[in-house]
């Protein structure tokens, strides 16, 4: 799974749960894809006690400089949902007390549009993320006891995606470059969902930044009181860096396919924390193993993270064919929604 039901308290309410993140180029400007309510769709956004936040790092120190944030009204069967987008820069951009600029406001299923080509859409949509189930069971079962995968039972002639069929809530939202500081600028990209408190404050709920990171690195332990969904990308190389080292170390020396195990976990560590999704403003995405560029809709990231981690290539035996229905290249650009109900 990408972050698909992580963490108890995503799993206890889908709908602040991010499944997956995107940053690519598109046909105006600079989009991001947040991914919510994964496996089936149903019952739209959360209400307004809740914020879902695309949050922006522009100097590289993992700390957001710009958000954007959206709140939607309360879900019935019976109609769209309204939602609101706001900006927040500088030290607002990390306060959710703050009122920010008010960007656009619409509602689900249509396409709102501001200047400057601003535009964003929030609906129901085709999971675009594709995965086997056994083999991320062998790799995560590997990494966990520091193993090699065990593959004896994969056929890839018979493999499937464990997420065909179903559909996700989706929030794209394209910026024109010259708001994130004009072509070849640097951006970091992450997307948190927080949730109202009965004390008055915001509790968050989820994070996302990198496909996988948590789930091959299992960072949520109840028991030593480790929430990695509730800390920020800031703190991640301190609080989950000694982890990422250890397992990295391990599972790379079992695959046997490196010559340093513990040099190649620094670089992996190096690689993916902070969790923040980086990206050239204006350029290709591409999300590979030799090179990590926002991430396409058609990426194949679960590939990319097992190597990465492991040093050896695993292939899941199954390409961009296998998710649910086929990206649009025009704005929302993501697949109409297809799966289960």
């Amino acid at each position: 799974m990408s972050h698909h039901h992580d963490s108890l308290l995503a799993r206890q309410d889908p709908r602040l749960d991010i499944s997956d993140t995107y940053l690519f180029r598109g046909s105006r400007g600079t989009v991001f894809v947040v991914n919510v309510n994964p496996l089936s769709g149903d019952g739209g956004f959360h209400d307004d006690e809740s914020m879902y936040e695309i949050k922006v790092d522009t100097d590289g120190d993992a700390v957001e400089d710009i958000t954007f944030r959206f709140t939607f009204s309360a879900y019935t069967a019976y109609g769209p949902q309204a939602w609101q987008l706001r900006r927040l820069d500088g030290e607002a951009a990390a306060d959710r007390f703050a009122e920010g600029t008010p960007l656009l406001t619409g509602v689900t299923g249509e396409v709102s549009e501001g200047p400057d080509g601003l535009r964003a859409w929030a609906g129901a949509a085709g999971d675009p993320f594709w995965i086997e189930g056994s083999v991320v069971t062998a790799v995560k079962t590997g990494i966990a006891r520091g193993t090699a995968p065990d593959l004896t039972g994969f056929d890839p002639a018979r493999a499937a995606n464990l997420f065909a069929g179903t559909d996700v809530q989706a929030i794209v939202l394209e910026v024109p470059d010259e708001a994130l500081g004009g072509a070849g600028s640097r951006i970091g990209f992450w997307a948190t969902s927080v949730l109202a408190t009965d004390a008055g404050g915001w509790r968050q709920i989820n994070r996302c930044g990198n496909p996988l990171l948590n789930t091959l690195f299992d960072l949520e332990d109840s028991e030593r009181d480790i929430d990695f969904n509730a800390t920020c990308p800031a703190e991640d190389v301190q609080r989950y860096g000694p982890e990422v080292l250890r397992a990295t170390e391990r599972a790379a020396a079992a695959a046997g396919a490196v010559p340093d195990p513990a040099a190649y976990a620094g670089h992996v560590r190096d690689l993916l924390l902070p969790d923040v999704l980086r990206y050239e403003v204006g350029s290709e995405a591409r999300f590979a193993v030799d090179g990590r560029n926002g991430r396409a809709l058609t990426d194949c990231a679960p590939e990319v993270m097992f190597e990465l981690v492991l040093g050896v290539p695993v292939k899941l035996g199954l390409d961009a064919s296998a998710a649910t229905g086929v990206p649009r290249s025009v704005f929302p650009y993501l697949s109409a929604p297809g799966g289960a109900r």
